[in-house]
């Protein structure tokens, strides 16, 4: 197992070197392994987790143990968590806890007081936007002393949930306002407050979870750029430039909508799902993608999609979520895993340089164009031909290209426009 790392603390965050993570999906039983939570396993899972040289897991607890009742937020489900964050610790792992879920590979979450005869929309009915954030409240108290705590997290891809919560654009920035607010209010000071989105906010036309709630509100900016959305890799091929380029291209675009030029950027999910990426490319397509975003300035880090296969003795999952891990479901390291460590450590032994990128291709869209900055999109096309003739663009919006002081905090010396 590795040792200890002599860095810098979650709290001191942004720090100069990159972070290496995963997202930790317990071996035995998947996420329903808290409803009979085992701390010996749960060690074990961290070790070999550990033993990879990576130094950060993200965690995820299940919202109807935690709050089973809108009034109830259950101590025990709050300790279990804690326990986890304390074991990482001793694994030599830094945490990312998030709050509301919610959504997890393809399943939701909800407890029974938002559905049936109680149905509550989680987006928008006051009472149910209290709890939440009472919840994450009581989350932050209950983790903000603990050394190795990276943040808090709003919850996973709390988007995936708006088909079955309908809300507009401003109902979902009061949501979300509502919920950072009461996160940083539990957490105190110390550890990053973030949220995360699956890719629709990006390239889903007139989503109501926007590119400008996921690159200004929070501490940093997280993407999730998956090879499956928009059918990037059964469009242009597992090997291809499109798919090895894809979470580069997703860290500069969510630039383009941030405020503030210097935002961390955190590709918080990619993975290599079968048969979108078959199991022979993946561990070349796990190192070009590390690789290939490590080239970003300003990133904070890359968290692989995730520690452990579901097991097949777990009915109804989609196919490609039982061959994600980076461990099989014995627990067993996979050659994926093999590459994630090997690029990891070049990285740690050589950092790559990330110079600013002196040119950027100009995004010109309306909420309801936000497609063609997705696969099979004319800009993100032409954003992937530029960065095959070895040019390394950034995305800069229409409105922000005549703005001289942008550029120029950007390091922008040149746009090229799409006809």
């Amino acid at each position: 197992m590795h040792s200890r790392r002599t860095r810098a603390r979650p709290e001191e965050d942004p720090i100069p070197t990159l972070r290496f993570g995963v997202n930790y999906t317990p071996r035995h039983g998947w996420f329903h392994a808290w409803h009979d939570f085992d701390p010996g396993r749960a060690r074990e899972d961290l070790d070999r987790i550990a033993g990879l040289g990576l130094d950060h897991v993200r965690v995820f607890h299940l919202w109807p143990l935690l709050q089973p009742n809108r009034t109830l937020i259950r101590t025990a489900a709050v300790d279990q968590l804690a326990r986890l964050v304390d074991l990482a610790a001793e694994a030599g792992l830094d945490v990312l806890v998030d709050g509301v879920q919610g959504h997890l590979s393809s399943f939701d979450f909800y407890p029974e007081w938002t559905r049936s005869w109680h149905h509550r929309n989680v987006f928008t009915d006051p009472e149910a936007i209290d709890a939440q954030a009472d919840l994450l409240r009581t989350l932050g108290r209950a983790l903000t002393g603990h050394p190795n705590l990276i943040g808090l997290q709003l919850g996973n891809e709390l988007n995936n949930l708006i088909e079955h919560n309908p809300a507009t654009v401003a109902e979902v920035d009061h949501y979300l306002d509502t919920l950072l607010a009461a996160a940083r209010d539990g957490l105190g000071s110390r550890g990053l407050v973030t949220h995360s989105a699956y890719d629709a906010a990006w390239y889903g036309d007139d989503h109501p979870f926007t590119p400008e709630a996921s690159a200004r509100k929070g501490d940093l900016t997280t993407v999730h750029p998956w090879v499956f959305s928009g059918g990037c890799a059964s469009r242009y091929g597992p090997r291809s430039p499109q798919v090895l380029h894809l979470a580069e291209y997703g860290t500069e675009l969510a630039k383009a909508y941030a405020e503030d030029p210097a935002r961390p950027v955190w590709v918080q999910e990619t993975g290599a799902p079968e048969p979108h990426i078959p199991a022979a490319d993946a561990p070349h397509f796990a190192r070009e993608t590390i690789l290939n975003a490590s080239g970003c300035e300003n990133l904070w880090g890359v968290t692989w999609w995730c520690s452990h296969d579901v097991d097949r003795s777990l009915a109804d999952f989609p196919e490609l979520e039982y061959t994600l891990g980076l461990f099989d479901a014995e627990g067993r390291p996979k050659p994926i895993a093999e590459a994630v460590a090997a690029t990891v450590a070049e990285l740690r032994a050589k950092p790559l340089i990330a110079e600013p990128r002196a040119t950027a291709l100009v995004l010109d869209c309306t909420p309801s164009t936000r497609s063609i900055s997705g696969p099979g999109g004319v800009y993100f096309d032409e954003w992937m031909r530029l960065r095959q003739q070895g040019v390394r663009p950034t995305v800069v919006l229409a409105a922000q290209a005549e703005d001289e002081s942008h550029l120029a905090a950007r390091g922008i010396k040149e746009l090229i426009r799409i006809p």
